[in-house]
């Protein structure tokens, strides 16, 4: 089973930037599309950003750039770049992981614990 441990998470001023990391347990980590979804209060969760492992990449079109995701496969782990963060990228940023990248949009089958990262003044 794939364990997903995140770090990053953290409380900015609009205009300032975040990175998140997530890193994978398993091997599995090879076989595997990985990204972040979150969920804000009152709204729906929400697919942010997605890599394959061959480099295939999703972006949300609220996220497009502003966000930059990317992978170290030597240490399993993938990466959310965050610039220029808006009030509405405030909410529970999840990593999670599936066999493709049309899978992990769709319902991704590993999650992560989630961390909050809050935009405001």
């Amino acid at each position: 089973q794939v364990q997903l441990a995140e770090s990053g998470g953290g409380s900015v001023q609009p205009g300032e930037s975040l990175k998140l990391s997530c890193k994978a347990s398993s091997y599995m980590y090879q076989y595997q599309a990985m990204g972040w979804f979150r969920q804000a209060p009152g709204k729906e969760r929400e697919a942010v950003a997605g890599i394959y492992i061959g480099g295939d990449r999703f972006y949300a079109d609220s996220v497009k750039g502003r966000f930059a995701i990317s992978q170290d496969n030597s240490e399993s782990t993938i990466y959310l770049q965050m610039n220029n963060l808006k009030r509405d990228d405030t909410a529970l940023y999840y990593c999670t992981s599936g066999p493709s990248l049309m899978e992990w949009r769709q319902n991704p089958k590993y999650w992560g614990q989630g961390m909050q990262v809050t935009v405001s003044a």
